[in-house]
C-alpha cells in the first residue's frame, strides 16, 4: 500500500518535469524547488506617466487693487526652459514695474501677451509645461482657478503638443492665427533693410532684447524696434548710447536719401493724427485727479526767504561731492514735518467711505511724506516714511535714493503707498506759483517753485539781494479752515528763515 503511494506521486512528479500535466497544482514540501518550471497566472501590469502637464500660469494679484498692468518685457520665448524663481517678465502698473517669476520648473509653451500690451491680473499670463513637483498650495491654484477660467478664457490646448512647432521669433498666440502682423516703422526711417538683414545675421546674446524701463520707453518714443539696435551691455543687452547711435545712424541714411530725392522734387511731410492709448502711470493719474477734484480746494501762497538757508548749504557743500551735497529739499521736508508737530491736522487722512453719513479724520502719527519725481515714466510720488525720525542728512540720502530708483523704474508698489502729505518740487523743472491739486484720502499738497534772486529792501530801508521761493499750499477746505493753512505755512517760513530755530529743535 505504501509502495503504491509513493510510485503514485513519483508519476505525477515525472509528469509534471515531463510537461504532461500542466494545470497539476504544486506539491508542497521539499520538492518545491527554484529548479521546477511554475506556471504563474498572466498579470495585468501598468506604469505611471511622468508628471508632465501644460498648465496656464497667471498673473497674481500684486496688490494695492491693481487689475491690470503693462507687459515691459519678457525674459523668456516658447520653448525656453525656466526654473523656480527664474524671471518671466517685468509688467509695470499704475504704481510700480514688478518683476514676475517661475513658480514651477518647465518649459514655456505660449505667451499670451506682446509687450505694451495689458495684461488682466488672474488671467493666464503664460503657458507653462511643468516637469517639476507641485505643492498642495500650487495644486489647488491650478485645478481650482486656471482650469476654470481656460475653458472661459483661452484656447484649448493642442491634445499632442510634441507635434506642433513652435516659433521662437513670435508667440504662438498669433502663431494659431495666422502671421504676426509687422511693426509699422515711422517713415522718417525707411532705409533699414540692410541693417535688419546685417542685424539678423550678427551672433546676438541672450539678453539682446532686454533694457531698462527708461531705454525702453526712448525706444517707443522714437517709434523704432529694440530688435534692431545692437546692444553693447552685457549679454548684448540695449544701453541707452546704444539707442542713441542707432538714432543718429538712422538719420544719416535718412539725410543721404532726402538729398538725393531733393534733386528731382521737394516732397512735404506731414505729420498724421495717431491715437495713443493711457499708459498705466497716466491711467492710474487719471482715475485719482479724477476723484481729487471732486475736494474743494483752498490755495494758499507765499514767498520763503530763501538767502540764510542757502549761505549754510554752501558752507556744508564746500569741498564735499556731488553725492553727498544737499539741496534745500530735505531741509523743506524736514521743516514741514516739524511744523506738522504744532498742527498735526495737515497730516490726516480723511475717510469718507466707512460712514458716508458720518465722515471722520484719520490723524496719522507718523509723517509719510511723498515727494513727487519726473521720471520717464511720467510723475510717480515715492515716499519718505517717518520723516520725524531723521535728520536732515538721512533725508538728502533716502530723497536720492528714490530718485534713483524712480529714474529707472524701480519702484516697488511699497515704495509709492501710504503717504499722509505730498510735496510737488515743480521748482527743478521751472515755474513760480503753483495750484497742487490734493491726493485723496490726503488733505493737503505743498508745491515749491524754482529760488529766484530778487531785489529787496533790508531792516534800514537798504537795498538787498534777497533769493525767495514761493511756497503753494493746497489744503481740504472740507475740513482745513484758511486760517490754519495759514499758521502751518508761516510755522515752515520761519524754520526756514531762521535756520538755526529749525536745527535746535531737531531730536
Amino acid at each position: 500500500m505504501m509502495k503504491s503511494i509513493v510510485s503514485g506521486d513519483a508519476g505525477r512528479l515525472l509528469c509534471r518535469f515531463a510537461g504532461a500535466n500542466k494545470h497539476q497544482p504544486p506539491v508542497r514540501g521539499h520538492f518545491k524547488s527554484a529548479a521546477l518550471p511554475r506556471q504563474h497566472p498572466r498579470r495585468q501590469f501598468h506604469f505611471s506617466p511622468s508628471h508632465k502637464i501644460v498648465k496656464p500660469y497667471l498673473l497674481a494679484d500684486i496688490g494695492e487693487g491693481i487689475t491690470e498692468c503693462q507687459v515691459i518685457q519678457w525674459f523668456v520665448k516658447p520653448g525656453a526652459r525656466v526654473e523656480q524663481f527664474d524671471p518671466i517678465c517685468e509688467v509695470q502698473s499704475d504704481k510700480a514695474s514688478v518683476e514676475i517669476t517661475s513658480r514651477f520648473d518647465g518649459v514655456i509653451k505660449k505667451l499670451y501677451y506682446d509687450p505694451d500690451d495689458m495684461a488682466k491680473v488672474g488671467k493666464p499670463l503664460v503657458d507653462i509645461d511643468i516637469q517639476s513637483e507641485i505643492s498642495p498650495a500650487d495644486e489647488a491654484l491650478l485645478n481650482g482657478t486656471s482650469e476654470k477660467e481656460s475653458k472661459e478664457d483661452t484656447p484649448q490646448q493642442n491634445p499632442h503638443p510634441e507635434q506642433s512647432s513652435l516659433e521662437v521669433e513670435r508667440n504662438d498666440t498669433h502663431a494659431a492665427a495666422g502671421d504676426v502682423p509687422p511693426r509699422v516703422s515711422p517713415q522718417d526711417l525707411p532705409p533699414l533693410q540692410t541693417q535688419d538683414q546685417t542685424t539678423a545675421q550678427r551672433p546676438r546674446g541672450k539678453h539682446a532684447t532686454l533694457a531698462t524701463p527708461a531705454v525702453r520707453h526712448i525706444v517707443k518714443q522714437m517709434g523704432i524696434r529694440i530688435e534692431d539696435v545692437e546692444g553693447t551691455g552685457k549679454d548684448g543687452r540695449v544701453l541707452k548710447e546704444d539707442v542713441q547711435k542707432f538714432v543718429e545712424a538712422s538719420k544719416q541714411t535718412t539725410a543721404k536719401a532726402s538729398a538725393a530725392s531733393q534733386l528731382t522734387a521737394a516732397p512735404t511731410q506731414q505729420v498724421q493724427d495717431h491715437v495713443r492709448p493711457l499708459t498705466p502711470i497716466q491711467a492710474g493719474m487719471f482715475k485719482q485727479m479724477t476723484r481729487s477734484l471732486t475736494i474743494p480746494h483752498f490755495l494758499y501762497t507765499d514767498d520763503v526767504d530763501f538767502t540764510a538757508l542757502n549761505m549754510l548749504r554752501k558752507k556744508f557743500n564746500a569741498g564735499k561731492d556731488k553725492s553727498q551735497r544737499l539741496s534745500p529739499l530735505p531741509f523743506i521736508v524736514k521743516a514741514v514735518s516739524l511744523a506738522f508737530q504744532q498742527y498735526p491736522l495737515l497730516n490726516a487722512h480723511l475717510d469718507t467711505t466707512t460712514n458716508p453719513d458720518k465722515p471722520q479724520i484719520l490723524v496719522k502719527g507718523q509723517h509719510h511724506i511723498g515727494v513727487a519725481v519726473d521720471s520717464p515714466a511720467g510723475l510717480l510720488v515715492p515716499v519718505i516714511r517717518n520723516v520725524q525720525a531723521h535728520s536732515i542728512e538721512s533725508l538728502a540720502a533716502e530723497i536720492i535714493r528714490l530718485s534713483e530708483l524712480a529714474r529707472a523704474g524701480k519702484l516697488t508698489s511699497a515704495d509709492l503707498s501710504g503717504a499722509t502729505f505730498t510735496l510737488s518740487n515743480i521748482g527743478s523743472i521751472g515755474g513760480t506759483a503753483v495750484a497742487p491739486v490734493i491726493v485723496s484720502p490726503q488733505v493737503g499738497i505743498l508745491g515749491i517753485g524754482r529760488a529766484r534772486a530778487v531785489p529787496a529792501f533790508g531792516n534800514d530801508g537798504e537795498l538787498i539781494r534777497r533769493e525767495d521761493c514761493v511756497f503753494s499750499w493746497s489744503a481740504d477746505h472740507r475740513v482745513i479752515d484758511g486760517a490754519m493753512a495759514a499758521r502751518c505755512a508761516e510755522a515752515v517760513r520761519g524754520y526756514l528763515e531762521n535756520i538755526e530755530s529749525m536745527l535746535v529743535t531737531l531730536r
